[in-house]
């Protein structure tokens, strides 16, 4: 079975990067001149694109010792890293700055041990 890997942490292939066409390479802005013509400035985003893994009820979990490790590969400093998907592709990439992680138990347990299963989210952004 194929996985992804963040760093030398592995991730179920089936976490989906459920983001990956939501984000334009190319940006517009338009404003009006004094004149009422239309000024239009375009340019291409170099850096930037969201990468949200993210798994669900019905796959791609990960353990709590996989969860703990992405919190601690998440506080270091720099912080950039290398993610290689299942496909072969690979990105440099770093957290994101608001909830970088969720994690869930996929049902409740009062004392989970470091193999249980996890729903989680992880987002990142392309460097």
């Amino acid at each position: 079975m194929a996985f992804h890997s963040l760093s030398g942490i592995s991730l179920d292939a089936d976490m989906i990067w459920v983001d990956e066409f939501n984000w334009p390479t190319v940006i517009r802005t338009t404003e009006y001149a004094l004149t009422g013509a239309l000024i239009v400035d375009s340019g291409l985003r170099l850096a930037g694109r969201p990468i949200t893994l993210q798994g669900d009820q019905s796959g791609g979990w990960i353990t709590r010792a996989t969860v703990d490790a992405l919190r601690v590969k998440a506080s270091e400093l720099p912080g950039e890293f290398v993610l290689s998907l299942a496909d072969g592709r690979s990105f440099n990439v770093i957290f994101a700055p608001e909830d970088p992680i969720k994690a869930e138990p996929i049902f409740p347990i009062r004392d989970p041990d470091a193999a249980f299963w996890y729903v989680a989210t992880i987002k990142l952004i392309e460097v």
